[in-house]
């Protein structure tokens, strides 16, 4: 996404560019400080002094972006993923971040938020092997609720559109009554090495696809 932005493909968890664990960026003497390459960034978003310091201030928390989702994930390739999405958003709204705090306190906020949407919104069908007690330690705030129950109606309407019969048959069994793969592969009697999984990456991939499709047509409505 960086890459669209500004024409390069830096390998960071903003560009999804690597899957290995993120290493610690660290600032060296004299270096600036965040706030000072976020004001940079601010101030010409499509300049090469711009895209320089975005690069290097998500470069400094490309680790602690991804520990962060971790905790909340308890599941690498997950952490991985929200780490993206989050370091995405927090691309998108850094042009508005003000020194009222400091910047790293803006960008848990912002993880955090974001994080903890998309597991709200996709734990059940589109990620597996999430926590469900990481998400239960605040409050539900109401309009969350009805923004859920809508998001998972609209799930069900799409599985019936664009999933075929066994994928969502599987995928109703492990995320609804929480089966284990091996004993979905039994009792749907599916072939192949890979069973019922093969059959649950499936489903979600057009799940995700799905998704991705609505959000574009939304941002372009807006």
């Amino acid at each position: 996404m960086l890459s669209a932005m500004h024409g390069s493909e830096p390998e960071s968890l903003v560009t999804g560019g690597r899957r290995d664990v993120p290493q610690l960026g660290r600032k060296g003497p004299g270096a600036p400080s965040d706030e000072a390459l976020a004001a940079r960034f601010a101030r010409d978003p499509r300049s090469v002094e711009g895209r320089a310091a975005v690069e290097t201030l998500f470069a400094r928390y490309d680790a602690r972006v991804y520990h962060w989702c971790l905790r909340l994930a308890r599941n690498h390739e997950t952490a991985l993923d929200l780490a993206q999405e989050a370091m995405l958003t927090a691309l998108r709204d850094l042009p508005q971040f003000q020194e009222r705090s400091r910047f790293s306190t803006w960008l848990y906020t912002v993880v955090r938020r974001r994080s903890l949407r998309l597991l709200q919104r996709e734990r059940r069908w589109l990620i597996d092997d999430v926590d469900d007690a990481t998400l239960v330690s605040r409050a539900p705030d109401p309009a969350d609720e009805v923004a859920g129950r809508a998001e998972e109606n609209w799930v069900r309407k799409v599985m019936r559109d664009i999933l075929e019969p066994t994928e969502a048959t599987a995928l109703v069994l492990r995320c609804e009554e929480g089966l284990p793969v091996d004993e979905i592969t039994r009792l749907l009697n599916l072939p192949g090495a890979s069973g019922a999984r093969g059959v649950l990456q499936s489903a979600r991939r057009k799940l995700r696809a799905a998704l991705e499709r609505r959000g574009q047509q939304e941002g372009a409505a807006e």
